[in-house]
């Protein structure tokens, strides 16, 4: 009796693994390898959410914009990008606004939340030359490395599904210190961004990592540059303008 009932058990296992597999969005096996350590199974950084009511009124506002058409260079994001609008709306009008730009960042989002906004109509009749794309970091007090890693190459391959024509410029999670910050959220950039850089393709997807360009003489954001230890100031959003602007131009042409 135990000889039939072993291999049963095997067929069983097999099969409640595979059933549980299919419920996360497929990306390349080669993606997976990148991010071995985590259980794609259990990752809530992929799974599709809302937030508020606030926030959904937001987001219709930018499906608006996007079924107007005529954006030819979307940034997608958090708070980060969410600031070119305030802290950084003198450098956005100079670089950004004779380009025909639009910012689809909002503050406080993670990964889920840029994947339900791209599932949900705000790639929808635009077909920008560029997204410039940065997520992950409100992901670190919740998700490994590893998952915030994957989920960002579930946002990549998302849009490339929907803006096939549409190069993408990934940039690097911002380094933080700030105050409240747990060891392990300091630590999420860089630790994101070794996996992510792989991402680059040298076509469609380019990865640059401009950190260096944040980081003071003892290794953390100075105040002068990020007054929160998260977020640029007006000076901040400059430094990242300048930083970015020769591989953007190139990926505009």
């Amino acid at each position: 009796m135990k000889k039939f009932l072993l291999p049963l058990l095997s067929v069983i296992v097999s099969f409640v693994f595979l059933t549980a597999c299919s419920s996360t969005r497929h990306v390349s096996s080669s993606t997976a390898s990148l991010v071995g350590a985590a259980n794609q199974t259990t990752n809530t950084a992929v799974i599709p959410v809302p937030r508020a009511k606030t926030w959904v009124v937001r987001h219709e506002g930018f499906v608006a914009i996007a079924q107007k058409g005529g954006v030819d260079l979307l940034f997608m994001g958090d708070s980060i990008t969410d600031g070119w609008r305030t802290r950084g709306a003198n450098v956005w009008a100079k670089y950004y606004a004779p380009l025909h730009a639009a910012n689809f960042g909002i503050g406080g989002d993670q990964t889920q939340h840029v994947l339900w906004r791209i599932d949900n109509g705000e790639l929808d009749g635009i077909n920008p030359k560029v997204i410039v794309l940065m997520i992950g970091t409100n992901n670190g007090g919740s998700n490994s490395p590893a998952e915030i890693a994957y989920a960002i190459k579930v946002i990549i391959d998302t849009i490339q599904a929907k803006c096939p024509d549409t190069k993408i410029l990934l940039l690097g999670v911002f380094p933080r210190n700030r105050k409240n910050d747990t060891q392990a959220q300091i630590e999420a950039p860089a630790k994101i961004n070794k996996i992510i850089a792989r991402y680059d393709n040298g076509k469609t997807v380019r990865y640059l990592n401009i950190n260096k360009k944040f980081i003071g003489p003892d290794g953390k954001v100075p105040a002068a540059i990020m007054p929160d230890f998260l977020h640029p100031n007006e000076h901040g959003y400059q430094i990242w303008a300048d930083a970015m602007e020769p591989l953007l131009a190139k990926m505009m042409k």
